[in-house]
């Protein structure tokens, strides 16, 4: 049985609009749940090959595809935009899929995860604007699908999903947003600048969340968080972790300075 929470998390996951899934994620963020599973089938056959909804655009290629593009040009700074706003809208889906796809977790799980998908959700709306701005629109450029496939590859075990979404492919985030804001505002575009470093406050307490939830169900499995942490890298083929590194933003969202020291 799924509770109300994940039964309206795997209504907007499988919503394809882009726009209108974020519009309708933002609104939850006032709304109130119930933690009952009595109202909620757990079965959802017709809406399961919808996972994740998205629109027919962006194209999606392999990251090697995509071109790179100069700062100096507004197409150059509105494909980094489009780039952003694409990795947001995974992220809105993967804290919804995060929410509906595991059962039997604290409800404070529920209520963490739902809280980082309406602010993924807006971040998509803030850098979708920004776009529309510069001229263009979400699906204009293309994209690559590399978040949702480590999203994909964890469906069957919570553990790994903390493991190798937040604490792997997210926390890449924190470590390139400070490079990327720089070539923003270095380029003149003060709005898209000050628009990451909200994405930056934000995220960190993301990777947070992930890194709580983590070394909770470690401590329920009775595993060493970070030998648990390396097999599940291997096990998953999850991306090697290349510097630099934001070492202030991750002592922030909760690595401890054992992990820390073996990125040195």
């Amino acid at each position: 049985m799924l509770n109300e929470i994940q039964h309206v998390a795997l209504t907007w996951l499988c919503e394809k609009n882009a726009t209108k899934k974020a519009e309708g994620v933002i609104a939850l963020n006032t709304k109130k749940f119930s933690a009952s599973a009595s109202q909620y089938p757990c079965a959802f056959h017709s809406t399961l090959n919808d996972i994740p909804g998205r629109p027919d655009k962006p194209e999606l290629v392999s990251p090697l595809s995509l071109p790179k593009r100069s700062m100096r040009t507004v197409e150059g700074r509105a494909a980094l935009i489009h780039a952003l706003a694409h990795i947001e809208f995974n992220a809105i889906n993967l804290a919804l899929d995060a929410i509906w796809r595991f059962n039997d977790m604290p409800e404070n799980y529920y209520t963490d995860w739902l809280r980082v998908a309406c602010e993924e959700a807006y971040h998509f709306s803030l850098l979708n604007a920004h776009l529309k701005k510069l001229g263009y629109a979400y699906g204009d450029f293309t994209g690559h699908n590399s978040l949702w496939e480590m999203v994909d590859r964890t469906k069957d075990d919570v553990l790994a999903r903390m493991a190798l979404v937040p604490r792997t492919m997210e926390a890449r985030g924190l470590d390139a947003s400070p490079q990327l804001r720089n070539k923003l505002a270095q380029a003149g575009d003060t709005d898209a600048a000050e628009i990451l470093d909200i994405i930056l406050r934000d995220e960190i307490g993301h990777v947070a969340i992930g890194n709580d939830w983590y070394n909770w169900l470690c401590a329920q499995r009775n595993y060493e968080p970070i030998a648990t942490f390396a097999r599940l890298c291997v096990e998953y083929s999850a991306p090697k972790l290349k510097p630099p590194f934001n070492m202030e933003a991750r002592r922030k969202a909760g690595f401890s300075e054992s992990e820390l020291a073996l990125m040195t």
